[in-house]
């Protein structure tokens, strides 16, 4: 996000994508943990797997940031 010149503050919407659903709690724990009072609309999705193998989960974040 900071490459791009964004913060927590400016995501507006995350996609989390999770390989095991039994990690669902955890996963929204730390993405809680990582907006604090940012409250981005979320969705979960379950997947068999992800591109990379070794990964477990993957976030998409979007943003809005003023470039003017």
């Amino acid at each position: 996000m900071r490459d791009a010149g964004a913060s927590a503050t400016d995501v507006v919407r995350t996609v989390i994508y999770v390989t095991d659903v039994a990690d669902a709690g955890a996963v929204s724990k730390a993405h809680a943990e990582m907006f604090g009072d940012v409250k981005p609309a979320s969705t979960m999705v379950g997947v068999t797997a992800l591109v990379a193998p070794e990964l477990l989960v993957e976030i998409e974040a979007y943003a809005i940031i003023d470039q003017g």
